[in-house]
């Protein structure tokens, strides 16, 4: 690790794969997932720039998977984020995405949440 600014880095990028890869798989879901709780509220202040911290929000909690879910309230703020994120990549013209944060979005919500 390098200390720089008193902030600490992996000196490369391999260093940082393998110390990720040592985690097991639910501890890897509960990482992207924190990242995603921790960048949802400066996501819809980013309405108005490029959507980065939009879609990078949404694919931490699509990385992490509907099953790192802690409290049931979660479900909805996560696939109204991937809706938005779907959204935001149908005005890129990117389809593909756009279809896979649509897909992940329902892929949280709860059976039955209509009810």
């Amino acid at each position: 690790l390098d200390n720089k600014d008193g902030r600490y880095h992996f000196s490369h990028d391999r260093i940082q794969e393998a110390a990720y890869n040592m985690l097991n798989f639910l501890d890897q879901g509960r990482f992207h997932f924190s990242y995603g709780m921790a960048l949802a509220p400066l996501a819809d202040g980013d309405g108005e720039g490029d959507g980065s911290i939009l879609l990078t929000a949404a694919n931490q909690f699509n990385l992490a998977g509907p099953e790192a879910v802690q409290d049931k309230s979660q479900n909805a703020t996560v696939a109204n984020l991937n809706l938005q994120a779907g959204k935001k990549a149908m005005e890129m013209s990117d389809f593909v995405a756009a279809y896979s944060f649509f897909d992940n979005g329902i892929s949280f919500l709860r059976k039955k949440h209509w009810e």
